[in-house]
């Protein structure tokens, strides 16, 4: 009797830690059906495969088990189109040709809105461009045009690093904060020590410090730093960050028939 109790105790306790993950998804892009789609997560430097399915007739699903939540990114074949959170609870995600977003749980709602907040910035940075070039068709002075958009550039690019260093602050001890410290250095051909990963690193906790992609970026980072300050001498040359993962596609891109 003692034995049958310890073995459903046991049991119970595992079937606790497992966690379902409902993927439905929709694309109202028509030249997408067929694609396979990807799940991968970056662990060892690599990524791997947790899932997989094709799209068929605009729709496609991904369902499994985790044992604890997870932030992956969803990958067309080859082509990083955006990160989603594996966690218990049914995730909706769209595709179409003004938006790419993962809602329905927690996390995922927490995430969609932070990249919403960023690529809104960063579309303000792109008009600037826009500014620029509608000033010189209009004559206007461009010694003071060039100083204004210099202060709008400085001031939006404060606001995106604001915005992303409040983020992972917020989210140390959930998967958010290391995923999008792992989305916006993963980009970064040699790791280096930006204001804004010190500023977060003064602020971290010892869960996120210990997070094996943060403290091995954080680690190359700072001998990088000593190097160019001459403090340390390079055993070898410099060597690229060994990462797979690569920008995620905009919704213009994927809308783009493959050639």
């Amino acid at each position: 009797m003692v034995r049958i109790f310890y073995s459903l105790l046991v049991l119970s306790l595992l079937t606790s830690c497992v966690n379902t993950y409902n993927i439905t998804g929709t694309s109202s892009i028509p030249h997408l059906d067929g694609r396979m789609l990807y799940l991968k997560s970056y662990k060892n430097e690599q990524l791997k495969t947790v899932d997989s399915c094709e799209i068929i007739h605009g729709e496609f699903m991904l369902t499994g088990t985790i044992d604890s939540t997870k932030f992956v990114s969803l990958f067309m074949d080859e082509d990083n189109i955006m990160p989603v959170v594996l966690e218990d609870g049914d995730i909706l995600i769209r595709i179409d040709n003004a938006n790419i977003k993962a809602t329905g749980t927690p996390l995922n709602n927490r995430l969609t809105e932070f990249i919403e907040e960023q690529v809104s910035i960063q579309n303000d940075i792109m008009e600037l461009s826009h500014k620029h070039s509608q000033a010189i068709m209009e004559g206007m002075n461009m010694e003071h045009v060039n100083i204004q958009l210099m202060r709008e550039h400085e001031s939006l690019t404060k606001k995106e690093d604001k915005l992303i260093t409040s983020f992972i602050t917020e989210n140390f001890d959930n998967v958010l904060g290391p995923g999008v410290f792992l989305m916006m250095t993963a980009g970064h051909e040699f790791p280096e020590l930006s204001p804004w990963i010190e500023d977060i690193m003064s602020k971290a906790t010892d869960k996120f410090k210990n997070d094996p992609y943060v403290k091995d970026y954080y680690e190359k980072a700072c001998r990088n730093q000593d190097i160019m300050n001459g403090m340390a001498i390079p055993d070898t040359p410099a060597m690229p960050q060994q990462s797979q993962m690569s920008p995620a596609l905009t919704p213009a891109q994927l809308a783009q028939p493959a050639n």
